[in-house]
């Protein structure tokens, strides 16, 4: 018994080391073909920073710091909202440090337009944040969305395999929109969506008051730059204490290994 297992396990890691990223066959096709959970490639990559380039490290180094006042960084992410009849998407923007929604839009695309939009409407609202991160979606890797960004001189930071928790604050913000907006009521049209988003967006802000803050409301954390606050934890590269030289002349540093 011991033996077939360990035969297998030897089998296992050969076919392990028969994947290779830069063939023509993808990645996915590949582990389906030779049987090996994608998961692992991805770990061990991870563990090895086998294909990561200094600038990659530093995109995903950058949020591992305790952010202290508000504009250090934004965030935002895209849900699905469903209607009596298809879907509809929405964008926001976050700050992390008071958790407070800045701006937000609709659309019944996936295009680009409405996050510029969402964006700039942002921008214009409470001036540009040192760091505003994203996932990789083609609409947050457009050159009209990152034109914006580094038009305002904003730092770009984009979550990468392994960081799932970057995104948090805006996944929080859509369990807790969905579960007390969009869950309990139905929404017929877009137009009626946009009305009663409008209403919970404003309460969000105003008057809903988050354990997190020391139960303030974000505008009240915001505004007065006191009582909120937000930390990363560093797990991507916690198999590497080291720093790049970019990281360091940005002043970045690695959170504590969890």
């Amino acid at each position: 018994m011991e033996k077939r297992v360990a035969d297998e396990c030897g089998q296992l890691v050969r076919r392990q080391a028969w994947i290779a990223p830069n063939e023509v066959l993808a990645l996915s096709t590949q582990c389906q073909l030779l049987a090996v959970t994608r998961s692992v490639v991805y770990a061990q990559r991870k563990r090895l920073h086998k294909d990561l380039s200094e600038r990659d490290l530093l995109l995903l180094q950058l949020l591992d710091e305790e952010y202290t006042r508000p504009n250090q960084v934004w965030s935002t992410d895209i849900t699905y909202i469903r209607l009596s009849r298809g879907f509809v998407y929405l964008v926001a923007i976050i700050d992390w440090y008071s958790r407070k929604v800045l701006a937000w839009r609709l659309s019944n695309t996936m295009d680009s337009g409405f996050c510029v939009d969402c964006l700039e409407a942002a921008i214009k609202d409470y001036g540009a944040p040192e760091i505003f991160n994203t996932d990789q979606g083609s609409q947050f890797t457009s050159e009209i969305f990152t034109g914006v960004l580094l038009n305002n001189g904003i730092t770009i930071s984009m979550d990468g395999r392994g960081r799932a928790l970057d995104n948090i604050f805006v996944e929080r913000l859509w369990r807790t929109v969905k579960y007390e907006e969009i869950y309990l009521k139905k929404h017929d049209n877009l137009q009626d969506l946009l009305m009663r988003l409008t209403d919970y967006f404003l309460f969000y802000n105003e008057e809903r008051r988050h354990q997190a803050l020391d139960y303030q409301t974000p505008s009240q954390v915001y505004q007065k730059a006191k009582g909120g606050g937000a930390k990363i934890v560093d797990k991507f590269n916690s198999a590497k204490e080291t720093s790049t030289p970019r990281a360091k002349e940005l002043g970045q540093r690695h959170s504590a290994v969890m």
